[in-house]
């Protein structure tokens, strides 16, 4: 039986990796870590931010708030300090439903070359 490398997941992601995902610019992540409290981001020796999933969630979470939803930062801030679980929840879904949409377009495409 051939040896298999376990698959290792990555725990920590950089800020450009983070601003990539999020399609926002680095200092945008640096702005919403100084404006929004959820945000408890770790930083390296050299003063370097490091997220976890966890922060990605975070910063996904405002990202809905802010760029999709329109809110100001006063507005999501309220909102993530009175109901924090639900607006996790809310956007969570809102991810889910756009990358089934994603998937469904991408069979149709399929489909039509067919």
């Amino acid at each position: 039986m051939p040896y298999k490398e376990p698959k290792i997941e990555k725990v920590f992601f950089s800020i450009g990796e983070v601003s990539e995902m999020l399609g926002v610019n680095p200092s945008l992540i640096r702005f919403w870590d100084k404006e929004f409290a959820i945000l408890k981001l770790q930083k390296t020796a050299r003063g370097n931010r490091i997220f976890t999933k966890d922060d990605i969630q975070q910063l996904r979470v405002i990202y809905h708030l802010v760029k999709e939803k329109g809110m100001t930062l006063k507005g999501a801030k309220q909102l993530l300090h009175r109901n924090r679980e639900g607006a996790t929840k809310t956007a969570e879904v809102i991810e889910k439903l756009l990358q089934i949409k994603q998937q469904l377009a991408e069979i149709r495409n399929e489909l039509a070359e067919e």
